[in-house]
């Protein structure tokens, strides 16, 4: 930020909610909420404070990229074709939670553990594009709203 002083250059984050380190800005402070999107909004308050940079917009992802993934996990056979079992109890854990972004964050019931533990060849760098791609940015933004919140703070700057 410091080396681009264009007033058309902006900086974001993409980051995991799980397992941030303990010493993030304002991790002591928010772990006092229970609610998903309260505690990852005082985080991102905490990391904007931290930045404090007029041309920083922090984002931190409810609960780790795959629960973006989870939006519609029929698109999971785009990478795994014959699978439609797991695919099936993708959808099912989707189901059960608000949105994908309420998928539960502890270890065991990460989004990654559970796509991983029905789909073992499951590699974030490969599938997860493909994936992500085949369920498309419109049903991303709609299924998760934290994320949407995000995107339309990007789009407003070409305003």
């Amino acid at each position: 930020m410091k080396e681009d002083q264009n007033t058309d250059a902006w900086f974001t984050t993409m980051v995991d909610l799980y397992a941030l380190p303990e010493d993030f800005p304002g991790h002591a402070t928010c772990k006092q909420f229970t609610d998903p999107l309260k505690k990852v909004r005082c985080l991102e308050d905490g990391l904007s404070g931290k930045i404090s940079h007029r041309r920083f917009i922090p984002y931190i992802q409810l609960h780790e990229f795959e629960a973006l993934l989870f939006s519609e996990p029929a698109k999971f056979d785009v990478a795994f074709p014959d699978s439609k079992d797991a695919v099936q109890q993708l959808q099912k854990i989707r189901d059960e939670s608000p949105s994908p972004e309420h998928i539960d964050d502890r270890p065991e019931f990460a989004p990654s553990k559970r796509i991983l533990k029905l789909l073992p060849d499951y590699r974030k760098p490969v599938a997860g594009p493909t994936i992500a791609a085949s369920i498309g940015l419109a049903t991303l933004r709609r299924e998760c709203p934290h994320f949407n919140q995000w995107i339309c703070k990007i789009e407003a700057l070409a305003l």
